[in-house]
């Protein structure tokens, strides 16, 4: 028995590393100063959480009034988020890769837990974003720095980036 739940948990989280970070449960104090110290999110944004896993960020966004879109690789994660999210209008989770999917045109702000070997590929895919929707685009990401680039705002491990368009050579 207990095999087969071992099983089931690296075939559902096991690939999704690859893609991505795994998977770490967001803290929602840190997530709601982040969210109203750091960029304060309101009525006018749409953010996207990159790996939003359970949904955490996405409700802590609708509840300060943005709409939220989660992008989600693991199935199993997708199912739990929206559940926990049903009564929210605001909410929505797409079972996607985000690497491989354009921003809903009306984003103003991408929130990410990225892991290290990402961040130059999450750059490359911010720029391009804000080329594509041919203006600025804010990045909030917990714990790494894009390097040789420097943070709008910190705020404890969050960072602050803006990405404006036709900058694709500092990318």
């Amino acid at each position: 028995m207990w095999e087969w739940i071992v099983i089931a948990i690296v075939l559902l989280f096991g690939p999704v590393v690859f893609r991505g970070a795994p998977y770490v449960p967001s803290q929602k104090r840190y997530v709601r100063q982040a969210l109203t110290e750091l960029y304060p999110l309101g009525k006018k944004d749409v953010l996207v959480d990159v790996g939003s896993g359970d949904g955490v960020v996405l409700r802590i966004a609708s509840q300060l009034g943005a709409r939220a879109v989660g992008y989600e690789l693991n199935p199993a994660l997708v199912v739990i988020s929206r559940l926990l999210s049903v009564r929210d209008k605001k909410v929505s989770v797409r079972l996607v890769d985000f690497w491989l999917t354009p921003l809903p045109d009306d984003t103003t702000v991408v929130y990410g837990f990225m892991v290290t070997r990402d961040m130059k590929k999450m750059t490359k895919k911010m720029q391009r974003e804000a080329d594509r929707l041919n203006r600025p685009l804010a990045f909030l990401t917990y714990g790494n720095e894009i390097i040789g680039r420097s943070a709008d705002k910190m705020h404890g491990p969050y960072r602050w980036y803006t990405f404006h368009p036709l900058q694709s050579d500092k990318a």
